[in-house]
């Protein structure tokens, strides 16, 4: 299973949290180099609304990044997808069709981009309602939700 991950659900990988998709893990997950660092940043907030420690947070935000980076001579964990100008274009199109907020239109752009080229994508991750409609209306195939 292919799977573009938005970095609400990506968090939910690190960081434990009351949701998570249904479905089990999938093989392949594309990012948008988003983030790179959206991630570390819900994590440092968890950090400080106390939620974790200082430890735990850069733990976290270790593991995030050894699996976007890859390891040591191998493979990332995860295929980034860059933000070009023509995702961003798209995503200022998309702002116009539906309630998004600015980051959330490029995720969501570069998933739409993912799927035009990448026929094993079987699915999208978010966890932000407006997001996940946004994803749906858009054609991609929206993974259920648990928790």
């Amino acid at each position: 299973m292919t799977v573009f991950a938005d970095s609400s659900a990506l968090v939910t990988r690190y960081a434990a949290e009351p949701r998570q998709a249904a479905s089990g893990p999938p093989d392949e997950i594309i990012v948008s180099v988003l983030a790179r660092v959206e991630v570390p940043s819900a994590i440092w907030r968890k950090h400080r609304m106390g939620e974790l420690t200082s430890q735990d947070a850069a733990l976290l935000v270790a593991a995030f990044e050894a699996d976007y980076f890859g390891a040591e001579g191998g493979a990332g964990g995860f295929l980034a997808v860059a933000v070009r100008s023509a995702i961003v274009a798209r995503a200022a199109r998309l702002v116009a069709a539906h309630p998004l907020r600015a980051y959330d239109a490029i995720q969501l752009a570069s998933a739409l981009a993912v799927a035009e080229v990448v026929p094993e994508l079987t699915g999208f991750a978010a966890f932000d309602r407006q997001l996940r409609a946004a994803a749906a209306a858009e054609g991609l195939p929206v993974l259920p939700l648990r928790g």
